[in-house]
């Protein structure tokens, strides 16, 4: 399901971007992209310079010894990698981090940041990073030959409403980075949010003025926004009895207007009654 617009809500960037893959026969050109995104997803959109690069594992990548996962693995147990998102952190912000660069979504709760942080302590941050990549759910979502992308800003079934909206705490604007983003990088984003299990509102946003934008592109919400509001598309459930092999929810589809502030909730409901949300979209008010 896409939330629109997306370039309000910072994300237009990733909607309008197809994953990159190293596919079989790829050019110089092609690996060197490849590497570019490795290090633009894992490492947070932080600049890298070159000085800092790892030219071991990219040219192991270029000879084709080692897959993109493997290379995603390597940057991500780097001290490039530790230095910025392990050692200068507390713990459950590293933990954060590390969801959102490999798995390219939110934790999904408490249970999850919990059984992560069991990991640290056992295996140290190479267990950690491996508990990621070696994951069913990344091959599933990336295989071994696509680089990691976010994803946790699409709803996605087994996923409620509560964890969908805490990406946004974590992803605001394709222009921002993790290296440099906020005031206060070691802050983590989610820990009492996750906790209390509590939803925050999806609000879009606007670059904030004067030196705070030059210094660390600082996105906050923009008031404008609640003169809008929101048409939720709704399929029904089939009922009872129904032909599943034919039935074509957008037949039975209506469409729900909301205000902002009310989205979640609405969203919620809908869920509860058994309806399955197809689209969000803006409308002037």
């Amino acid at each position: 399901m896409a939330i629109g617009p997306a370039s309000e809500l910072g994300i237009s960037l990733f909607e309008d971007t197809d994953p990159i893959e190293l596919w079989p026969g790829h050019s110089k050109e092609e690996v060197e992209t490849v590497i570019r995104a490795v290090y633009r997803q894992v490492l947070g959109n932080a600049y890298v310079m070159e000085s800092e690069r790892l030219v071991v594992p990219e040219s192991q990548l270029k000879r084709g010894e080692i897959s993109v996962r493997e290379f995603v693995r390597q940057v991500a147990k780097s001290e490039l990698y530790k230095s910025r998102f392990l050692y200068s952190v507390p713990r459950y912000r590293a933990i954060e981090l590390n969801f959102k660069h490999l798995l390219g979504r939110a934790p999904n709760g408490y249970k999850e940041m919990a059984y992560h942080s069991s990991v640290l302590d056992a295996g140290g941050h190479d267990a950690e990073i491996d508990s990621y990549l070696d994951s069913d759910e990344y091959q599933e979502a990336y295989g071994q030959d696509t680089v990691p992308f976010y994803r946790g800003y699409r709803t996605q079934p087994g996923i409620s409403m509560v964890e969908f909206t805490h990406i946004f705490r974590l992803l605001r604007g394709s222009s921002t980075s993790d290296k440099g983003s906020y005031p206060d990088l070691a802050t983590p984003r989610l820990n009492s949010l996750i906790i209390n299990e509590k939803a925050v509102p999806v609000l879009p946003i606007t670059v904030a003025p004067t030196s705070d934008r030059t210094q660390y592109n600082v996105l906050t919400p923009n008031t404008e926004w609640g003169r809008k509001v929101l048409k939720i598309t709704v399929a029904r459930s089939p009922g009872l009895g129904a032909n599943l092999d034919t039935y074509d929810p957008s037949d039975s589809s209506y469409s729900v207007v909301v205000p902002l502030n009310r989205l979640l909730s609405e969203m919620e409901t809908i869920k509860r009654k058994g309806g399955r949300i197809l689209n969000v979209t803006s409308v002037v008010a």
